[in-house]
C-alpha cells in the first residue's frame, strides 16, 4: 500500500513539474512578496546569487515540519505549507501528506497546528481548481489538474486510520478543529464517496460523532454538517439507515422549523434534501418515518400563509417544491403497496390531503409548484378510494357556479394556452382519481349520457368531448387518453358508452361517439390525433364483444384499419400507427362473438391473409413493443413528456397491450403460433378452462398431499437418526463390555494391533508380563496346596500307628504313647506354622485378585480403542482364547473354593486331635479302658475321613494336571504373537515360598 502510494505521489510531482514555471526574483509581484516575508521568517533570507524555486521551499518546509523539535518550529512550517498549498498544491500533497497526517496524530493537543494541518488537506483534495494555480500566464494546467484533488483523496482513504483520525478529531469542540475537519470530509466525500463511505461504516460510532455536529450551536458547523451527511447518505441504504436510527428526522425537523418552514433559507433546502436521500427507494425509512408520526408533522410545511403581496422568493419556490417531493416519496407508486396505502390513509386522517388541496385551489401559485403540487396529490390519491372521495368532493373556491374541482382541473387540460407540464399533471391526476375506482369511472360516463347532460352546467364529460374534437391535436390526445381510463377494467362502462350520441351539426342526426371516433380517423387528422383515438378504441374494444359488433357495424371502419396496416410508410410514428391498427384489428378477431353480419372472426382471418398477410400483420404488431416510447411509457405510470412530441404511450395502454398482444395476433394469424388455422369455439375455451380449473384443484391437493408426506419422511428420518443413534450407543457399549469381559481377548487384540503400531507393542509387553505374573502366582498357590496335602497325609499315618499300638495288653503302653505323641504333637510347631501359612496365603490370594482386576481394567483400554479386525479366522482363534480363559478363571475358582474346603477340614482335625488327646488324658488317669475303646474308635473315623479327603485330593491333582496343560498351551499362543515366554522362568523360586521345604517333592512322590 505504501508502495502504490509512493508511485501516485511521483506521478502527481512529475505533473507538478511539467507545469510548474521558474520564477526570478526581480519579477514577483506583491502577493508572492508577502508570501515571501512569511517563508522567511521560516527559512531565513536566501543568499542574493541564489535562486529559490517553489519544490526548494516546500522541500525545506516540509523537512521542518518533520525534524523540528521544537513545537513552534513545526506550527510555522505547517503556516507555510497552507500558504503554498493552493498554488503547489501538488508538491505539498505529494511530499507533505505523511507529515500533515502525523501532526494530527502527535499534536493533537495544539489546536493552532492542527487547524494548519486540516487548512493544508482542505486545500489538495479540493475537487476544484484554484485561481492561483492558472493565474501564471506561463502556467498552463493539464487535463489532469481537475483530477488532483481525486488522487490525493484516493491516496489518503487507502488506509482506514487516516480517516478514524479525521473522525476523532471531531470530539473537540474548537472551532479551528472541528470546523476544517468538516470541510476536508466533505472535500473526500465529493472525491471518492464509495471508498469514504466504507470506511465509515466500519469505524466505530462515526456515524454517530458525525449527527453529533447538527446539535452544534455554531451554525456554521451545524450549515456544513448538512451538506457532509447529504453526501454521505448518497446511494447507500445502510447508511440511509443508520443516520435515520440516529435521531436524524428530529434534527431536521427541528432545524426547519427554527428556520421558518417554507420562507426559511438555503439550510431548510439542505434539511429537505437530505430527508429525500434517506427516505428515496428506502421501504425500511419510509416505515419508520411513517410509524415515528413524522407525517404528521409535515402538515406543518404547508398551513402557513403561502399566499404573500410581495410574491414567491425564488428559495421559497425550491423549498416548497422539496417539501412537495417529500410528500410524494412516500406515496410513489413504485414502493411497496403496504407503505403506500398506510401513509395515504395517515395523510388524510392528519389533514395534509386537505392542505395540499387548498395549496392546489389557491391563487398566485407559480406553475412549476402548481405542477408539483398536483403530481403529489394525484399520488395521494391513487387507489384510495378514501381519498378518491374527498377530491371528487372538493370544490373549487370560485363565485357561483361552484365547480367541482376535477373540473376545474380538466379545464385546464383541454385548454392548449395552458403550460404543457402543467396539462400533463393534469392527466395523471384524472388518471389517478380514476385508478381502481369504478364509482370515478361510472360518474364521469354519467356526464356524456344524454338523459343527465345539463346545458347550463360544465361537466366533465363534455369537457372531454371538447377537447377529443378540438383542432388542437395535443388536447386530442389528452381527452383521448382521460376517456380511455374511464374504461378500464369496467366493461359495465364500456356498454354505457356506446350509448352516448353527439350532434355534430344543426339539422344533422346525432351519431354515435364510436362512430365520431372513426371520422376522426378517416379524416387523416395529425399523428397525436389518431394515436390517442386508436388508444381510445383500443381499450374500447378490449374483453367487450358489444363494443366490437358496433364497431364492426361501421361500413368504414374495417378497410382503413387494413389500408393502414398494409400501407408501407417509413416514419417511426407512422409505423407506431400502423401497430395501432393492426392491434385494433387483432382485437376485433379476438372479441369478436359471430353476431355479427358483416365480419365473422373467419372472415377476418382471410382478410389478413388475403389483403395484409400473416408475416407483415406480425411485424407491425411488433413495432410498437420495439419503440423507446413504449419502454419509457411502460416503466411509470405519470408522464415523462417534456414536449408534445414525446406524447406517444400511455401507461395503461402499454399494460394492455402486454397483455393482449399474443391472443390479439393468434385471433387473427393463428397459422403463425399454432401453424394451423383451426377455429377454437367459445364453448372448447370454456370446456379447457374447466379441465385447467380442475387440474388446479388436483394439483393443489397433490401439493398438500406431498407436503405432508414430506413433513412425515422428515419425522420418519428423525425417528431413524435416534434410533441409529442409540444402536451406535448400544453398540460401543456391548464392544466396551467384551472387550472388559476377558483379559486375554484384549491382550491378542493388542498383540495383533503390536503388528502395525509402536505404541501398542508397549502395552503388550506389558499385558503380557502380567500375565506372566499371574501364572506365576497360580502354580506357588497350586505347589502350596500340594504342601498342605503332604502334612495332612504325615497326620494320618500317626493316627494310624497308635491305632495300630493299640491292644488289650499293651494298654498303658499304647496310652503312654497317645500320650507321648500328643504332647509331642503339642510341642511341635508344625501346626502353628501351618496356620500362619493359611494366613498368609489367603492375603496373597486377596492381592493377587485385585492385581488381576486392575489388569482386566488395563486390557480394556486398549481393546476398546482398537478396532476389529477383518481377518475372520484371527477373529475366530480370539474368540477360542477367550472361552478358554473363561474356563481356567471358573478353574481357579473352583481351585480356591476347594482349597477353602481343606482349610475348613484341617480345623477339624486339628480341633479331632485336641479332643484325642483330652480322652487320652482323661483314660490315663482314670485307668480304666472304656476311654481306650472310645478313642481307638475315634481313630478309625478319622482315617476314614482322611481317606475321603485323600479321594478329594486325588481329584484336585487331576484338575491341575489339566491346568498346568492349558497353560502350556497358553505359552504357545503367546509366543505365536510374538511373546518370549519361558517354560522355566517361574519355576526358580517355588521351593522357599510359604514355608515349603526342598524335599517336598521327594516325599511327595513317596506318599503317593
Amino acid at each position: 500500500m505504501k508502495r502504490e502510494r509512493n508511485s501516485r505521489q511521483d506521478r502527481l510531482l512529475r505533473v507538478s513539474k511539467q507545469n510548474l514555471p521558474e520564477r526570478k526574483a526581480e519579477g514577483e509581484d506583491g502577493e508572492m512578496d508577502l508570501f515571501r516575508s512569511v517563508t522567511q521568517s521560516v527559512l531565513g533570507t536566501p543568499q542574493q546569487d541564489q535562486k529559490s524555486t517553489g519544490a526548494d521551499t516546500v522541500d525545506r518546509l516540509i523537512d521542518r515540519v518533520q525534524s523540528s523539535t521544537l513545537l513552534e518550529d513545526r506550527r510555522d512550517g505547517c503556516r507555510a505549507l497552507k500558504a503554498m498549498s493552493r498554488k503547489y498544491r501538488v508538491l505539498v500533497g505529494a511530499h507533505g501528506m505523511d507529515s500533515l497526517l502525523q501532526v494530527l496524530e502527535s499534536d493533537r493537543n495544539d489546536h493552532e497546528i492542527v487547524n494548519y494541518a486540516l487548512e493544508t488537506l482542505v486545500n489538495i483534495t479540493a475537487p476544484e481548481v484554484f485561481p492561483e494555480e492558472t493565474e501564471d500566464s506561463e502556467t498552463t494546467v493539464d487535463n489532469q489538474s481537475s483530477e488532483i484533488g481525486e488522487q490525493f483523496t484516493e491516496i489518503l482513504t487507502k488506509r482506514q486510520e487516516n480517516i478514524a483520525l479525521l473522525v476523532s478529531l471531531l470530539d473537540e469542540f474548537d472551532f479551528k478543529v472541528r470546523y476544517p475537519t468538516i470541510k476536508l470530509l466533505t472535500n473526500l466525500l465529493k472525491n471518492r464517496p464509495k471508498d469514504l463511505q466504507e470506511v465509515i461504516l466500519v469505524i466505530p460510532s462515526g456515524v454517530s460523532k458525525l449527527m453529533d455536529q447538527l446539535s452544534d450551536s455554531r451554525e456554521v458547523i451545524r450549515n456544513d454538517t448538512l451538506l457532509l451527511l447529504t453526501q454521505l447518505t448518497k446511494s447507500n441504504t445502510n447508511l440511509q439507515k443508520i443516520v435515520a436510527f440516529e435521531n436524524a428526522h428530529d434534527h431536521l425537523f427541528d432545524i426547519i422549523r427554527e428556520e421558518g418552514y417554507a420562507d426559511g433559507g438555503v439550510v431548510v433546502e439542505d434539511c429537505l434534501i437530505l430527508m429525500l436521500n434517506l427516505l428515496r427507494n428506502n421501504p425500511s425509512n419510509q416505515t419508520f418515518f411513517k410509524e415515528g408520526s413524522y407525517i404528521q408533522r409535515l402538515t406543518s410545511f404547508f398551513t402557513i400563509p403561502l399566499e404573500a403581496k410581495d410574491g414567491w422568493s425564488a428559495q421559497k419556490v425550491t423549498n416548497i417544491h422539496y417539501m412537495l417531493q417529500l410528500v410524494q416519496t412516500l406515496v410513489a407508486p413504485q414502493n411497496s403497496a403496504q407503505v403506500v396505502t398506510s401513509c395515504q390513509k395517515v395523510m388524510n386522517q392528519c389533514g395534509l390531503l386537505q392542505a395540499l388541496t387548498g395549496l392546489l385551489m389557491a391563487t398566485g401559485v407559480p406553475v412549476d409548484i402548481l405542477t408539483v403540487t398536483i403530481t403529489t396529490v394525484a399520488d395521494m390519491i391513487r387507489g384510495n378510494q378514501q381519498n378518491q372521495e374527498f377530491f371528487a368532493d372538493m370544490m373549487a373556491p370560485s363565485n357561483p357556479p361552484r365547480l367541482p374541482a376535477i373540473v376545474v382541473l380538466l379545464m385546464s387540460m383541454v385548454n392548449d394556452k395552458q403550460p404543457f407540464i402543467l396539462r400533463c399533471a393534469v392527466l395523471y391526476c384524472f388518471q389517478c382519481f380514476l385508478y381502481r375506482n369504478q364509482t370515478g369511472q361510472a360518474q364521469i360516463i354519467q356526464t356524456l349520457l344524454p338523459q343527465t347532460a345539463d346545458a347550463n352546467s360544465v361537466t366533465a364529460g363534455q369537457l372531454l368531448c371538447s377537447g377529443l374534437f378540438s383542432l388542437d391535436p395535443v388536447s386530442n390526445w389528452f381527452a383521448a387518453v382521460a376517456l380511455s381510463h374511464s374504461l378500464v377494467d369496467n366493461i359495465a362502462q364500456k356498454e354505457n358508452m356506446l350509448r352516448v350520441q353527439l350532434a355534430t351539426s344543426v339539422g344533422s342526426p346525432p351519431v354515435s361517439l364510436m362512430q365520431q371516433c372513426t371520422s376522426i380517423l378517416q379524416a387523416g387528422t395529425k399523428i397525436p390525433t389518431r394515436l390517442g383515438i386508436l388508444m381510445l378504441l383500443s381499450t374500447w374494444l378490449s374483453h367487450c364483444p358489444v363494443a366490437v359488433q358496433n364497431f364492426l357495424s361501421i361500413p368504414t371502419a374495417v378497410p382503413y384499419l387494413t389500408a393502414h396496416v398494409q400501407a408501407n410508410e417509413h416514419d417511426e410514428l407512422e409505423l407506431v400507427c400502423q401497430g395501432l391498427c393492426a392491434f385494433v384489428l387483432g382485437l376485433c378477431g379476438q372479441f369478436n362473438d359471430g353476431s355479427s353480419s358483416n365480419f365473422s372472426q373467419e372472415s377476418l382471418r382471410q382478410l389478413v391473409s388475403d389483403r395484409i398477410g400473416a408475416e407483415n400483420f406480425s411485424d407491425k404488431l411488433s413495432n410498437i413493443s420495439r419503440t423507446e416510447a413504449y419502454t419509457k411509457a411502460a416503466k411509470s405510470p405519470q408522464l415523462s413528456a417534456k414536449q408534445s412530441s414525446d406524447l406517444v404511450f400511455d401507461h395503461e395502454f402499454c399494460r394492455l397491450f402486454k397483455s393482449l398482444e399474443v391472443s390479439a395476433l393468434r385471433a387473427v394469424t393463428p397459422q403463425l403460433v399454432n401453424g394451423t388455422s383451426t377455429e377454437v369455439s367459445p364453448a372448447e375455451v370454456k370446456k379447457y378452462k374447466d379441465i385447467i380449473r380442475d387440474q388446479d384443484a388436483e394439483m393443489t391437493q397433490l401439493r398438500e398431499q406431498l407436503s405432508k408426506f414430506q413433513s412425515d419422511l422428515e419425522q420418519i428420518a428423525s425417528e431413524k437418526e435416534n434410533l441409529a443413534s442409540k444402536v451406535q450407543q448400544l453398540h460401543d457399549e456391548n464392544t466396551v463390555l467384551k472387550a472388559q469381559q476377558g483379559m486375554a481377548a484384549g491382550v491378542a487384540i493388542a498383540n495383533s494391533a503390536d503388528t502395525t503400531s509402536e505404541a501398542t507393542s508397549s502395552n503388550t509387553e506389558q499385558i503380557s508380563q502380567q500375565l506372566a505374573y499371574v501364572q506365576q502366582q497360580l502354580a506357588e498357590m497350586t505347589h502350596a496346596r500340594d504342601y498342605y496335602y503332604y502334612e495332612m497325609v504325615k497326620k494320618d499315618q500317626e493316627l494310624t500307628a497308635v491305632q495300630q499300638q493299640n491292644g488289650p495288653g499293651q494298654q498303658a503302653v499304647a496310652v503312654n504313647g497317645l500320650q507321648t505323641s500328643a504332647d509331642n504333637a503339642t510341642s511341635n510347631p508344625e501346626l502353628e506354622n501351618v496356620r500362619k501359612q493359611l494366613e498368609d496365603l489367603q492375603l496373597v490370594l486377596y492381592n493377587k485378585d485385585s492385581e488381576i482386576q486392575q489388569l482386566k481394567e488395563k486390557v480394556a483400554e486398549p481393546a476398546a480403542s482398537e478396532a476389529p479386525k477383518d481377518n475372520a479366522a484371527e477373529s475366530q482363534e480370539v474368540t477360542v482364547f477367550q472361552k478358554e480363559l473363561e474356563a481356567v478363571k471358573a478353574s481357579k475358582a473352583t481351585l480356591e473354593q476347594e482349597k477353602a474346603s481343606l482349610e475348613l477340614q484341617l480345623k477339624d482335625i486339628q480341633n479331632e486331635n485336641n479332643q484325642l488327646k483330652t480322652q487320652l488324658a482323661t483314660a490315663s488317669g482314670a485307668g480304666t479302658n472304656a476311654g481306650a475303646v472310645a478313642a481307638c474308635s475315634k481313630c478309625e473315623d478319622l482315617q476314614a475321613e482322611l481317606k475321603g479327603i485323600q479321594g478329594e485330593q486325588e481329584d484336585l491333582l487331576v484338575l491341575v494336571t489339566d491346568q498346568d496343560s492349558k497353560m502350556a498351551e497358553y505359552r504357545r499362543k503367546l509366543r505365536s504373537y510374538g511373546e518370549d515366554v519361558t517354560d522355566d522362568e517361574d519355576e526358580d523360586d517355588e521351593d522357599g515360598d510359604y514355608g515349603i521345604p526342598d524335599d517336598y517333592d521327594e516325599d511327595l512322590e513317596d506318599l503317593q
